[in-house]
């Protein structure tokens, strides 16, 4: 039978200001370990650590401009585009423009704390 899920639970997010992570479907708040489905909110400034998780991660930006430098360069994602990070590859997310972003993080397999694997300060 299809589930409605009317609610997010909310996530603590990492990074230099605080942001909102309101996941739909997920670890946390469906159960759900091959997908996560999340809405971002991001101030303008936010900066996270540079992370190299083990899953492949769709990012789509409904509002303002998400960067996200690789070791290959910077991209800088506005309202209405896609961009796809592969599992293994070195990724840094931040919002520096002035109205920050919100977007959706689709994470395949789920996200999880284990699994991200964050640079260390």
């Amino acid at each position: 039978m299809p589930k409605v899920i009317k609610s997010p639970s909310i996530i603590e997010s990492a990074g230099n200001k605080p942001k909102r992570i309101e996941e739909f479907a997920g670890l946390v708040n469906s159960g759900h370990s091959q997908i996560s489905i999340a809405r971002m909110s991001s101030p303008s400034g936010w900066v996270e650590p540079g992370q190299c998780p083990d899953f492949t991660e769709y990012t789509f930006v409904l509002s303002g401009m998400l960067q996200v430098e690789s070791k290959d360069g910077i991209l800088k994602v506005g309202p209405n585009e896609l961009v796809i990070t592969e599992p293994g590859e070195w990724i840094r997310y931040s919002t520096p423009g002035p109205e920050g972003a919100t977007y959706l993080a689709i994470c395949q397999p789920a996200f999880s704390p284990d699994a991200v694997h964050r640079d260390e300060n």
